[in-house]
């Protein structure tokens, strides 16, 4: 009876389908493994009469596969399990369900080590999909790639059997919460941080055990500068900034080098230059090794690779009141016009041709001065959008907003995680690091960091709950606890690391200039380093709450409280702990596809909640709702005030290029509105004929997801250049069927 299941001679339709597999490769739907499994378990029931028949055995598989077919996504090896689990319970039988569970049990016990041989070999292999999806920005063909996500898997396996309690590893598998950075964890190892670059150059540092001395000149700061970032970058895992008023103080001692050089040359070949002239040809060569020095910064951080196979994931900060008024904020000028000149011209592929780098990502400051066309540095902003309009960058933050809601304008460490206020100069507590530029009574920034994130699932909250509100609070109460008993775990598995782990961070000034052998635990108190509290999926959890937007006035209503119950819970584990915990609008990237399969699987396909492969970023808008730009922003902007530890919002606009003034608007709308926020743009290049535009994304015969060129058809992702903000940064290594479902469906906002 089953061949001819199979042959179709029952004219059943066989689902065209495919299944995950443990080791990520993606392979088609065999409905004969159901079968056999089954007539395993069915073997060992020594008594006729609760053995399955032939014809119950069939129709089990039968319904499996049906409901395969019906899932319409991949499903897992164990997702399937469950169902045969569920249909053999179903069936009477229960004897022989249990020796089928406890087959499975046995099975998958013996597997575990195996299971960790077929991730490796999916990575060496290509072959994990899951892996290959895993960052946008890493290119999982690469050798040294291939070796970061081979240690990742067994530091994830040793983490989750070892380190992590049953409870945390359960809650991060269903989706329930996530564990950021498992790879990462078993390492003493924290998230992102503000580079003290300031200190490092003017005051000295050590690379690899080399020691540096200040550097004499523009070019030699920002050569030094890139090495800095790049040993930065392979001492943590997540994303660091710089910024350019750290190097602007050398532009005038390359000045005086120049003029010292000129007036020596031209003395010794009897030239008398008039003093206007000569400050003039002096200028001259100030601004060529000005370009220079942002050519390197530029081309090093693009070019560099970290230990994990990618360029350093780094951010550069461009705001002028960072430095005095006078020939160094001029000079900041200076280095922020070349860096946006050279971003805005791209950098060259293999062919010659230029295209969008996805680093460093660029961050504009919005100013008075800067903000209006009769303000000083407008020419600067202008320029901005013009790079913006053609090269996704730069992102803006507007002073105005930090002032009024941090008192301080600072920088966001990689793509959007804010460090607190500082509070610990203003108790007194003084250099805790112990830099050498600290200033008694001056707020402090860089220098410090984040310990780690761990993000509640709002929408599994929602669902949980049967939109009995009651429920749905006390959910939230007990769901924000696990969370901070997992970010408790990040806290301690970083007490007792010493300084030398990595001296560059904790010794020579990148963060901090401790002894060796000095531990770091005075910098995780006192308001010095922050813990995230991430969240995911306000859009779907207010939706399902309330069946209507969050931008609605009830729906906004709802989805503030949310917002208020995450900042409650972290002010409270802060005064009681003296941690500085902080809500984090979580950039979801591989997680948005994992936390939608999970829900899915627990709650079904729920219209307008768990019926896409993806769930919203943070508190964001969802992605096919239809609002203007400004009002988008508007509205985003009171929930972004409700996550102080890091979010950014984004409107998506098409071809702006040739339409300057309308990026101009919304740059000043932001300047008025909202802290943080982007433009979306769309920056593309196909390598078989060579367009240029947006390469569009088609479902192919399987109904999978592909990039497409619109102009010749081009599908080989290995033949084009696609870069699109995906999670506040610009990712260029594509990206897994939830996020590319994301993508797709995002509708235009301009």
């Amino acid at each position: 009876m089953y061949d001819e299941l199979l042959d179709g001679n029952l004219e059943i339709e066989r689902p065209q389908v495919y299944v995950m597999k443990r080791s990520g490769e993606r392979v088609p739907f065999d409905v004969k493994k159901i079968v056999a499994a089954i007539e395993k378990a069915n073997d060992e029931e020594g008594i006729p009469s609760e053995r399955l028949t032939e014809e119950c055995i069939h129709g089990i598989a039968e319904g499996v596969m049906k409901d395969a077919g019906n899932a319409g996504r991949d499903l897992s090896v164990e997702e399937i399990q469950d169902k045969v689990e569920d249909a053999l319970m179903g069936s009477g039988k229960h004897k022989v369900a249990r020796l089928y569970i406890t087959y499975r049990y046995k099975h998958n016990e013996m597997r575990k080590m195996s299971d960790i041989d077929q991730k490796i070999s999916g990575v060496v292999e290509r072959a994990n999909e899951e892996v290959k999806q895993e960052n946008s920005n890493k290119n999982p063909t690469v050798l040294s790639v291939q070796r970061d996500y081979m240690a990742g898997e067994w530091s994830r396996y040793y983490t989750n059997r070892y380190l992590l309690p049953e409870e945390i590893t359960r809650a991060h598998k269903e989706g329930i919460i996530h564990f950021h950075d498992a790879d990462y964890f078993a390492q003493h190892m924290h998230n992102c941080d503000l580079v003290n670059l300031d200190d490092m150059l003017q005051n000295g540092t050590s690379i690899s055990g080399t020691h540096i001395d200040k550097p004499h000149s523009f070019n030699t700061a920002c050569t030094v500068a890139s090495q800095i970032v790049a040993q930065v970058a392979s001492s943590q895992y997540g994303g660091q900034t710089i910024t350019m008023s750290h190097l602007a103080p050398f532009v005038d001692i390359s000045r005086k080098k120049i003029a010292a050089r000129l007036h020596e040359e031209f003395e010794q070949v009897g030239i008398n230059v008039p003093e206007d002239k000569f400050r003039e040809i002096v200028e001259k060569e100030v601004r060529k090794e000005v370009e220079s020095g942002c050519q390197t910064i530029q081309y090093q951080l693009i070019t560099l690779q970290s230990t994990n196979g990618q360029a350093p994931f780094v951010t550069v900060f461009l705001y002028l009141h960072e430095v005095p008024e006078g020939q160094t904020r001029d000079d900041l000028a200076l280095i922020i016009e070349v860096m946006l000149r050279q971003r805005m011209l791209g950098v060259k592929d293999r062919k010659g041709t230029y295209i969008t780098p996805a680093f460093p990502k660029l961050i504009y400051v919005l100013q008075e001065d800067n903000i209006t066309e009769d303000a000083p540095y407008f020419y600067l902003t202008k320029l901005a959008a013009e790079c913006t309009a053609k090269r996704l960058v730069p992102d803006y933050i507007s002073e105005k907003k930090a002032l009024e809601l941090k008192g301080d304008c600072f920088p966001c460490m990689g793509c959007r995680s804010f460090l607190t206020p500082d509070r610990f100069t203003d108790a007194g507590i003084g250099n805790v690091a112990g830099a050498m530029n600290f200033v008694p009574g001056k707020h402090k920034y860089y220098g410090r960091f984040n310990q780690g994130v761990v993000t509640i699932n709002l929408v599994d909250v929602a669902c949980s709950s049967g939109r009995d509100e009651e429920k749905f609070w006390d959910l939230m109460r007990s769901r924000l606890e696990l969370c901070h008993d997992a970010l408790r775990l990040r806290h301690e598995r970083l007490l007792g690391t010493p300084s030398d782990v990595a001296p560059i961070l904790w010794q020579d000034g990148a963060l901090a200039r401790l002894k060796p052998g000095e531990t770091i635990d005075k910098l995780l108190y006192d308001g010095y380093s922050t813990l995230s509290l991430g969240y995911a999926g306000l859009a779907e959890c207010v939706y399902y709450m309330k069946g209507l937007s969050h931008t609605s006035e009830e729906g906004k209503e709802f989805g503030m409280k949310v917002m208020q119950m995450l900042n409650d819970f972290c002010k409270k584990w802060k005064e009681d702990e003296n941690i500085d915990y902080s809500v984090y609008g979580t950039p979801l990237e591989s997680t948005t596809y994992k936390f939608a399969k999970c829900l899915q699987k627990r709650f079904g396909k729920i219209p307008g909640v768990t019926d896409k492969n993806y769930i919203t970023n943070s508190y964001h808008i969802h992605v096919t709702e239809n609002i203007d730009a400004f009002s988008k922003l508007t509205k985003e902007a009171a929930f972004q005030e409700l996550s102080p530890g890091g979010a950014i919002s984004y409107v998506e606009v098409p071809n702006m290029q040739q339409n300057i003034p309308a990026v101009i608007a919304v740059m000043q709308h932001i300047y008025n509105t909202i802290l943080y926020a982007e433009l979306n743009t769309k920056s593309d290049l196909c390598d078989v004929c060579r367009y240029t535009g947006e390469i569009k994304i088609v479902k192919d015969d399987t109904g999978k997801l592909v990039w497409e060129c619109p102009n010749c058809g081009n599908r080989d992702q290995s033949k084009m250049h696609v870069a699109r903000r995906t999670c506040g940064y610009i990712g260029t290594q594509f990206w897994n069927q939830g996020r590319t479902a994301e993508i797709a469906d995002r509708v235009l906002h301009l």
